[in-house]
Order: structure tokens, then sequence, then C-alpha cells
């Protein structure tokens, strides 16, 4: 390998061998276990300095277990919609490649970034702040950065193509706001990727914590209806929920949302399949 390794310290609570696909999640290194296994196989893993390329294989935990650099993303946030189109490529969510997508809240480019990866053909990244976007993401001739852009006064002609994949990472605007422009603008059929935090979608603001966070189960997936009831009024097809692989700051938990925009749904209350903790 020609990148840097990554050593990860610390040990999991069980001082039994573990998986190492499973020991790669429970460290917080990737967001799910297909993401691990498809590491392992590349040789991208070393346990003690060497490569193991067998995801079930046995791992003490006081191992030391590296991970190639080269998947390193510029923020977190990518391991997110990772972690989505793991989880929803069984309900339907396509790769994105080939497609025209737009990144809602784009920041450092995270979410950009796994589109890039997965071969989008162009990616518009668009935040309301300035200067965010890595150079690397933003240096890729296949994005549009437009920075300084509240995504509330979009329309389409605000844009240079109607995006046929949506993703969206923002904060301190609810979705129930956002989901009427990306009604207007997507280009049916399109797929949408929501990660959805409760602390923006609570109408009871008295119920938040200490630092934002959502502690009450109920007031989370009370948040998680609200987007998800305002989608159906706007005649998204609401196809899966997933609880997002990491939390958010301060440990908030979010949710990942997967709708589909096409001619052939009528506006209701539509049936979603739950994969929630609450």
């Amino acid at each position: 390998m020609t990148n840097a390794a990554d050593p990860i310290g610390g040990e999991p609570a069980a001082q039994e061998p573990r998986r190492l696909d499973v020991l790669l999640v429970e460290r917080g290194l990737v967001a799910s276990r297909s993401k691990a296994q498809r590491l392992i196989k590349d040789g991208a893993v070393l346990v003690d300095g060497a490569p193991v390329g067998k995801p079930a294989a046995s791992v003490a935990p006081s191992a030391v277990v590296e991970v190639d650099k080269g998947d390193d993303y510029v923020s977190r946030g990518a391991y997110k919609l990772v972690g989505a189109f793991d989880r929803f490529a069984a309900d339907g969510l396509p790769t994105p490649d080939g497609l025209r997508c737009l990144d809602i809240g784009a920041s450092t480019g995270g979410f950009t970034q796994v589109l890039l990866r997965g071969g989008a053909a162009q990616v518009i990244a668009l935040d309301v702040g300035h200067g965010q976007l890595d150079p690397r993401i933003a240096s890729d001739a296949r994005v549009i950065e437009m920075s300084g852009v509240n995504i509330r006064d979009v329309d389409e002609d605000s844009l240079p193509f109607r995006p046929q994949m949506v993703v969206s990472d923002v904060s301190f605007i609810s979705l129930t706001h956002v989901l009427p422009v990306i009604a207007r603008i997507a280009r049916r059929p399109a797929h949408i990727v929501l990660l959805v935090k409760p602390q923006f979608e609570m109408d009871n603001r008295s119920l938040l914590g200490k630092n934002g966070v959502v502690d009450d189960p109920v007031a989370r997936r009370a948040a998680l209806d609200r987007v998800t009831r305002r989608a159906g009024e706007l005649g998204l097809r609401v196809v899966a929920t997933a609880d997002s692989p990491i939390e958010g700051t301060y440990g908030n938990r979010e949710y990942l949302l997967y709708a589909v925009l096409d001619d052939g749904f009528a506006a209701s209350g539509p049936m979603v399949a739950s994969d929630q903790q609450q």
C-alpha cells in the first residue's frame, strides 16, 4: 500500500476475540460491516502490521488494527451517506454512477465526495456558507460549487441542471422547508436521501437537552414522523428510514430517509419500511 496507515487504539468492551469486520465497526473506523468487508477484501486492513484478507478472521481485542488512509474522507459525515447507500440498496436506492446530483448543505464536501467516488457524472455542492468546500473536492471537474446560497431561494432556473439524485445534510433549518424545494427542482424520477436531525425538527424546543441533544426517543420519533409526513404531502414516496450509522454532534441520534419522487405516486401519508432503534 502506498498510503500511510491510520492506527486505531482502544479495546472493545468484550475481551474475547472478535470478527475483524465487527471489530472495525466497534472501534468506529467504518460505518458498516459491508464497508469493513470491502476494505478487508481490498487488502486495506492490517492487523498487528500484517494484511488480513478475511472479514471473518478472529482478532484479539489487544490487536492493533490499521486501515489504509486512501479511503479517508474530508468529513466524518461522509460515513453517514456511505451507510445510506449500504442500508438502502436492498430498497432500490441506486448508486450515483452516471447521475447528475445535488448535495444540499455540502459544507466541506463529505457527501459530495461519496457521490463522486460512486461515479456521479456531476454534483452541485450547495451551501449557505462560503469557502467551506475542501480543495480536493472543489478541484474535481465534476463539481459545481454554489456557495452562499440558501436552499429556500432556489428554483429550477437557479441550477445548471435538474438533479436525478438529491442528498441533504443541513443544520439550523427544518427539512420541512427543504422538501418543497426538492419537489420543485428534481428531475423525475429522482432518488432522495436525507439526513434527519431531530434537534432541528422539534415543534417543542423545551424538549431539547444540553447542547441540543434530544434524549427522549418518543420526541425523536415524532421529529422523524414530521419529516416523513411532509414528504408524503409533497408527493414523495418515502421508501425506507434507518438509524444513521454514526451519531451527530454531541451524541445526537440521527436518521436516514430514502424517498423517490416520480409521477406514479399520489401525495398522501406514505408507507415506510423502518429500521430504527429510536
